[in-house]
């Protein structure tokens, strides 16, 4: 299993629309960033993922699943462009923000430290079990 992290503007895409799809989940679509594009296409069901929201929150929300491996994007007809389904999993009990990560030493190297703005980024098993301590949130 691998780890993730999404992020997305809750004006656009919110932890709670996330929830209210349930098991169905959702296509992670409108990725038009070819590092992130090619994330999702290493993604397997079943990888795991921290739900972010980025802009005013910039906090760990949530955990997700990957249910659906990477397929062509339905918002657009550019075939470069492709994507992942996703299902909630787990509320954070306390969000961790992003001044939370850049003050813990142990999360450094993370790429949400070192590049904030990719909107899907890996996490590695540290991380994933450090934040999830911080969070409250099953590892």
């Amino acid at each position: 299993m691998r780890y993730w992290l999404f992020k997305s503007e809750p004006s656009t895409w919110s932890w709670d629309q996330q929830v209210a799809k349930a098991d169905a989940g959702e296509e992670w679509d409108g990725v038009r960033n070819y590092q992130a594009r090619n994330f999702m296409r290493d993604m397997a069901v079943g990888d795991r993922g921290f739900f972010y929201h980025s802009q005013t929150e910039k906090a760990v929300v949530g955990t997700v699943e990957v249910i659906a491996e990477a397929h062509p994007d339905s918002t657009t007809e550019d075939d470069r462009w492709e994507c992942v389904d996703i299902k909630a999993l787990e509320a954070a009990k306390t969000p961790v923000t992003l001044d939370m990560v850049k003050d813990d030493p142990r999360l450094s190297d993370m790429v949400l430290v070192r590049n904030s703005r990719l909107s899907v980024q890996p996490v590695t098993k540290d991380e994933w079990t450090i934040i999830c301590g911080m969070a409250g949130l099953t590892p």
